[in-house]
This record gives C-alpha cells, structure tokens and sequence, in this order.
C-alpha cells in the first residue's frame, strides 16, 4: 500500500460546555482543547485512535499546516497506508490541558480577571488532562475508543486513560513511559523547573507583558534534552568534534559540538513553549502514580484493555524496568499484554525516531483483531414468551434488524430477524418459536474479525451474536462494522 502524507490540516477548538472539576477540588471555567483529526469518522465510531502527545508536543500530530513546511511530529507513522493508517482509523490528538498550544494553560486568560492565569493557574494532574480529552471524545460521540496510543508522557495517558475509563479503550499502547514517577525523573524535572524560577525575567510567573525567562527555559530545555539522548547516540552523533574550529580555544565558549548543539535546542525551544506551562506539566508528571496502597496491581486492576506495551534498549530516562513493571502488574491482573523492547540508541527519543521497528509492531498489534475489539456492547435483545407485535415495536423503535432471543439467564436461545417479522405476517404465526431461528450461527469474542467475516459470507448473514463459553450473549457484530475496519473479507 502507498504511504502518503495527510495534507493540509488544522488546528480546531474544542469548548468544553461545563466546568472541569480538577483532582485537588478546584475548577477550571471555559476551558478549551485544540486538537487535530486525520481519517474519517464510521457511522459506528468504532475506528477512532486516540494519539496523547509527550511533555513538549502539542496537537499537530501529522501532515501540514498551510505555508508551513514542517511535518506533524509523528508524521511518519500517521497517514494514508501508513502504521496508523488514516483510510481505516480516524485520529485525534489533542493538546494537553496546561499547555500552551491553544489548550486552556497558565498563558490563557482567566475568566476572573480578564487576565492571562501565570502563576494563578491551578496545579494539575495527568488524570485531569485525561479528563478533559473525555470530553473532547464525548463530543464526537465516540462511547469506545478502539486504541490510545502514546510514548512518554503520552504513555503516561494512555496509561491514565485505561485505569480511569477502562470501559472506553479498546487497545492501549504506551512506550518508553511509566506508570509512576521515580525519584530520579522527579529530580530532573525539579532541577528544570529551578532553572526557570531562578531567571529574574520570570517574575512569579507574570511575564506576559513584559520579557519572557528564555535563558532559564533554555536550560530547562537543554537538562530535559540531554535525558532524551544516551551515550551511545552522543558519541555517534557528536563523538569529541570541535564545533568550526582546528583546536580548543580555551575558554568558556563553545568548543564541542555537543555544546552547541545543546545551546541551539534551548534557544529554539523558547520560540515554541511557554515556561509557565513547563512547570506545570512537568510537576503534573512528577505526581504521577497509578498504585494504590504502595501497589501497582491494585492500581491498574480497573484496567481491561489489551496492551502493546514498548520499552527501549538505551532509554535511562524512562529505562525498560518500569516498563516491565507495568506489564508485571497487568498479568497479575490476568489483562492481555505484550511487551517488547526495541533495540535502539536513540535512547528516550526513539519512540519518535524508530519508525521501521514501532510501525512494524504497533501495525501488528492494531491490525491483530477479535471480534470483542469491534463488536456492539450495546446489545438489544427480548425474553422467551414475547409477543411478535413486542418484538417488531422493539426493532421499529431501535432501527436494528437483528434481535437475539435470550432467557432470563440471559443465555442465548435464538435470534429473529426483520425478514422473520414479515414471515409472520405472511403466515400469520402468533408466538416467536414459529418464526425466530433456533439454531443460530454465533462467534467467540476472542475469534478473529477474518474468521467472523468468513462465516457470514459463507452463510450470506450480516450480523453475528457474539456468545462466551456458556452461551451467553456478549455482544452483536455486522459485516458492515467488520469490512469497514479491514476493508472487506476476500
């Protein structure tokens, strides 16, 4: 399949209708979210993926702003035919609540006061930026998402997302992330945030009108880049290189590329972020912690979606222990999860830069799907001993075509089908035993979606009862929901 780029796309405002209650009691009033979408919508809004961006990214997850020449930044895993293939899935990313590109943040301005928030701005947490991305999820009507998918604080999201509303994930990925801040990313981030405070222009966050603190975001910038690199990847990229010069100058300019190369990520880091903003979100990391009672099985035993979790080789920032911690803690929990580790030495960064072996098994993982991933939770069903006019007002006032017959177990004993309505009619039968179909051609949620569509086109059916070991029905799945996921069965 030809991998292409999206195009031109725009940022969009959401407005959240209500107030948000945030996790330490306050409340934050007309909030907004900007975010992208990439791909179209199904009518069953069974194919979103929701993308959760890392500390310093923002909604421009892909393609192109107009006159702008840089692609989103992960564009090389979002669009037509690529892992995350926008001709199947429809995309949203989102920036972040406290952020600072056209999200509600410390820059934004408080209804209070007419005002930007600055300092006034309340503390948050990961679970109140999750909570706002439900509201934007909401308003597309979207009740389950079929992935979220995020690498470092996006993993951390994900994470959030599948404890906090494990009924809306279908699939998580989450890579080179966490489940809970340690001491010593709490230490790195402290020591950012110092650099910044400590820049006179910062004034206790009242800069707005005045200079901006660049020198002390530059340093928070060029502390927080160096924990994204390794030491292989410096030697590779920078080895012990003097920067356009013969020999040592001796003195405190720059003598090695890796300085300069430092200095340039800081200063051009200023022209994009706000510094209030990196203080709160960073200190919104920083109380991040999924356990409960010291316990990370207890903390994600809400969870139940199917996890990919990814961890890299080299990454010292989040290293792959905490990424075998959360798979741990998910087993002890009997979730499905996988975990891998790419061999890399990009370090933290390679979760933006491995595209080859991230798209070879994320594409796996989204495209590895059962039945239970898309199949109608929202089941319409009717007792044994209901009268055909009952059952034919059912399916008028549900617009459903398909009604499975259960007993009061709830175990499935047949189905009836708007064809059989009209057979009664024809026949003028009185009871449903005369009309529904009793031996009834159904599919485990942990089947294939290939195998379900197979069995509906061998049988020219176009709806399945989805049933669990003990016959009990689950879930329904239609041709339609399945050929618009995988494209057709052939």
């Amino acid at each position: 399949m030809k991998k292409e780029n999206i195009g031109i796309v725009e940022t969009q405002v959401f407005n959240l209708p209500h107030e948000l209650e945030l996790e330490n009691g306050e409340k934050l009033r007309d909030v907004q979210l900007a975010y992208e979408t990439y791909g179209k919508l199904n009518p069953e809004k069974s194919n979103a993926i929701l993308i959760c961006h890392a500390l310093t990214g923002d909604a421009h997850a892909a393609g192109l702003h107009k006159g702008d020449s840089k692609s989103g930044w992960w564009d090389i895993m979002i669009g037509p035919g690529k892992t995350i293939d926008t001709d199947r899935y429809f995309v949203i990313c989102s920036n972040v609540l406290g952020g600072c590109k056209g999200s509600t943040g410390p820059s934004s301005i408080n209804p209070e006061t007419g005002k930007q928030y600055s300092a006034a701005f309340p503390f948050i947490t990961v679970a109140d930026m999750v909570k706002a991305q439900k509201e934007l999820v909401d308003h597309f009507g979207i009740q389950k998402l079929f992935a979220v998918i995020g690498g470092s604080m996006g993993g951390v999201q994900v994470l959030q997302w599948s404890v906090t509303y494990p009924d809306y994930v279908t699939k998580a990925i989450a890579i080179a992330t966490t489940a809970r801040s340690s001491p010593q990313q709490i230490a790195f981030n402290e020591v950012a945030r110092i650099a910044i405070l400590s820049d006179p222009k910062w004034n206790n966050g009242d800069y707005y009108s005045g200079a901006a603190p660049t020198h002390g975001l530059a340093l928070a910038r060029m502390i927080g880049h160096i924990t994204y690199l390794s030491d292989a990847s410096m030697h590779q990229k920078f080895g012990r290189k003097l920067q356009d010069k013969e020999q040592y100058d001796y003195n405190l300019g720059f003598d090695f590329e890796v300085e300069s190369y430092l200095h340039y990520q800081g200063q051009s880091f200023t022209r994009r972020f706000d510094a209030n903003s990196y203080l709160y979100i960073t200190k919104a990391l920083d109380y991040f912690d999924l356990s409960r009672k010291e316990s990370l099985i207890e903390g994600m035993k809400t969870a139940k979606a199917k996890f990919l979790i990814v961890a890299v080789s080299s990454d010292w920032l989040y290293p792959p222990y905490q990424s075998r911690e959360i798979v741990s803690a998910l087993s002890a929990n009997e979730l499905d999860v996988t975990y891998r580790e790419i061999e890399s030495n990009y370090g933290h960064d390679a979760f933006l830069l491995e595209s080859g072996q991230l798209g070879y098994l994320i594409g796996n993982f989204l495209s590895h799907t059962i039945v239970s991933d898309v199949m109608r939770n929202d089941i319409v069903s009717i007792r044994q001993g209901i009268s055909i006019e009952e059952t034919a007002r059912v399916m008028f006032e549900k617009g459903i075509t398909h009604l499975p017959v259960v007993t009061e177990n709830n175990e499935l004993t047949g189905i009836v089908t708007s064809w059989d309505i009209s057979k009664a009619v024809a026949l003028k039968c009185k009871t449903l035993d005369g009309i529904m179909t009793k031996d009834v051609l159904t599919v485990k949620g942990n089947e294939d979606i290939e195998t379900a569509a197979k069995k509906m086109e061998q049988n020219n059916i176009s709806a399945l009862p989805v049933v669990d070991d003990d016959n009990k029905i689950i879930g329904i799945i239609g041709s339609e929901e399945i050929n618009r996921l995988i494209g057709g069965y052939r």
